[in-house]
């Protein structure tokens, strides 16, 4: 039965893009890889570096969301920073998958403030796959066929203020609000354009402030609020404390009641470990045991006195 609701929760989120609600997954450790949320923050530290995420959510549950991200991003000279990102998100006979690359200019305003300026752009490709459907009533039309796939254009704009401690910005992903349609032809034809639905803008806004309190121990608070018109705005506030630029753990809460525990270690200064455990506030706790997230990165760079963060 609860496979049957998640299916069925994949495909409403899918066919019906145009009640806007939140259509970008969930990343927990969002301050371990704001390149994800914001491509201006591409440059701000001035080394190359990978990082990956896997995200398993809602364990437990048969055909629940899971997420791979994998991003290349850094300083190419003194003004610019360059990324790249291929990601994949599946939900039951849905997925979601795609690459962009983005572009962005930091300009110094003062001494030890600068801002950064970023655009990305790629394509996102959706899949239905109807295939070995159970469904009680197959005389309907939304549940037959067999793969339907359609991809589309997709580009944000970033920006990104920063110093040596601090960095507060801005991003809308989805910016050109592509038309989505994943209905059969015969299907779609009956419906009307406002009932194909289209992606929707988001405003991501992303920020973090590292704070030392003696030679070894560092406390990072950061915030990621995430907008999207007609629904309520989420937002998640996380701490960390950080010991000897090398291990770090902390916590995140979001304010739809999840609450999430951190933990990490950077080895060498060039390689680092993250994971993340949700604890679910909602009626699907009754059916998981949680969600679970695995980060890891790798900076290409000789090691020296700059941590890996």
């Amino acid at each position: 039965m609860m496979m049957k609701k998640i299916t069925l929760l994949a495909l409403t989120c899918f066919l019906s893009v145009v009640i806007h609600a939140q259509q970008l997954p969930q990343i927990t450790q969002y301050m371990m890889n704001s390149y994800v949320v914001n491509p201006a923050t591409a440059g701000m530290k001035d080394y190359y570096q990978v990082r990956t995420s896997i995200r398993n959510q809602w364990a437990g549950i048969a055909d629940a969301p899971s997420t791979t991200v994998l991003s290349i991003y850094g300083k190419q000279n003194a003004n610019v920073g360059l990324g790249g990102i291929v990601f994949n998100d599946q939900v039951g006979p849905t997925s979601r998958s795609g690459v962009s690359a983005s572009y962005a200019y930091h300009f110094k305003i003062k001494q030890n403030l600068n801002l950064a300026l970023a655009l990305s752009g790629g394509f996102t490709q959706f899949k239905i796959d109807k295939n070995g459907w159970n469904v009680a009533n197959t005389d309907d039309p939304l549940t037959q066929g067999d793969i339907i796939v359609q991809s589309v254009p997709d580009a944000t704009f970033g920006l990104n203020l920063y110093n040596d401690k601090w960095y507060f910005g801005l991003s809308i992903p989805q910016l050109l609000t592509s038309n989505l349609n994943l209905l059969d032809n015969d299907f779609a034809d009956k419906l009307t354009s406002d009932q194909t639905g289209n992606l929707s803008r988001h405003i991501f806004v992303l920020g973090a402030y590292t704070h030392s309190l003696n030679k070894n121990w560092k406390i990072e608070p950061s915030i990621l609020l995430k907008s999207v018109e007609p629904m309520p705005a989420q937002m998640d506030i996380g701490i960390k404390a950080i010991y000897d630029d090398k291990l770090w753990f902390g916590t995140d809460y979001r304010t739809n009641g999840d609450i999430a525990a951190l933990v990490g270690y950077s080895i060498q200064d060039r390689y680092m470990i993250g994971y993340s455990y949700d604890v679910l506030n909602s009626d699907l706790s009754d059916y998981s045991n949680g969600s679970h997230e695995f980060m890891l990165a790798v900076k290409f760079a000789p090691p020296s006195n700059k941590p890996l963060r």
